[in-house]
């Protein structure tokens, strides 16, 4: 895999804010979703949310640092694994939920607050993580990386989106539902768009490299599934609310990890072979383990 940590991809800065703007689209969708009720749960449920904030936000990054310092990837494949580590969780984690009977209010809450706080713990999480992983680290310096446009970028993608998604669900609630039912298809439809397009743009390095990395990233997600179950079975959850914190710890917003990666990383090599593969793993995964917990 030499020279994969410079190689450099199709993706212009016409592409790059379409990517933003796109993904800013699926979490306004996410959005329509939500109510202010959902934030309540933390009060109501202090237990179910600190597990799956704990899965996330500290367990999945611990696992992701600990597979980075047993294999060793290149410096860009493990800083892609570190991104995705620390992005929150993905838009269809609900779509999911619903599907393998699981709670799906728990889902919701954990959608609503790590998307939330990925203004701060996603820049802060890259940088705490990354500096962890010697090679990663030096690439950041490289890079030269600044956490402050990092942070405004999530702010515009993620949470803008999110307060007027929310803001008309208050206000407008049935016209809100009505547009949330397109909202979700179109979501799926415009994050696979943006992973073709993706790859279709840079076919020739997507297919002499991605063999090196999908293993890993399937070990990855796999892995992260495992830290939700953990977890979940550690903090004595409910089986509905065991089978949310799977979904939720191995369903990752890659959508805002690609955006990112374009948009300051300039599309650096394994970060987008890992966001990009990720992406569509995930969707695959998902929906698999979702059909298998339906039975149980």
């Amino acid at each position: 895999m030499e020279g994969l940590d410079y190689l450099e991809y199709n993706f212009n800065e016409n592409n790059v804010l379409l990517l933003n703007i796109a993904v800013g689209i699926i979490m306004f969708g996410v959005a329509l979703g939500l109510q202010i009720s959902d934030f309540k749960t933390v009060f109501k449920h202090p237990k179910q949310i600190l597990a799956g904030l704990l899965s996330q936000l500290l367990f999945l990054p611990i696992l992701t640092l600990v597979i980075i310092h047993l294999v060793q990837p290149q410096a860009s494949v493990a800083l892609g694994m570190i991104l995705i580590s620390v992005c929150p969780g993905g838009n269809i984690s609900n779509f999911m939920s619903s599907l393998a009977k699981a709670n799906v209010a728990l889902s919701v809450s954990l959608t609503a607050i790590t998307s939330t706080i990925a203004i701060f713990f996603t820049p802060i999480g890259l940088a705490c993580w990354g500096s962890m992983y010697e090679p990663a680290h030096n690439l950041l310096r490289v890079v030269e990386l600044n956490y402050l446009d990092v942070l405004i970028t999530v702010f515009f993608i993620i949470v803008v989106p999110l307060i007027v998604g929310m803001s008309i669900r208050q206000s407008f609630e049935e016209l809100a539902q009505r547009i949330e039912k397109v909202m979700k298809n179109l979501s799926i439809l415009i994050f696979l768009g943006i992973v073709i397009f993706a790859v279709i743009s840079n076919i020739e390095p997507f297919i002499k490299y991605m063999p090196f990395v999908a293993g890993l990233v399937i070990l990855h997600n796999l892995l992260a599934i495992t830290v939700g179950f953990v977890t979940a079975k550690v903090f004595a959850l409910k089986k509905s609310s065991v089978k949310t914190l799977m979904i939720e710890t191995g369903i990752q917003n890659s959508g805002l990890g690609l955006a990112l990666i374009f948009t300051f990383f300039g599309g650096l090599g394994g970060m987008t072979l890992v966001a990009a593969g990720w992406g569509v793993w995930h969707i695959i995964s998902g929906l698999v383990m979702s059909k298998i917990m339906s039975r149980i």
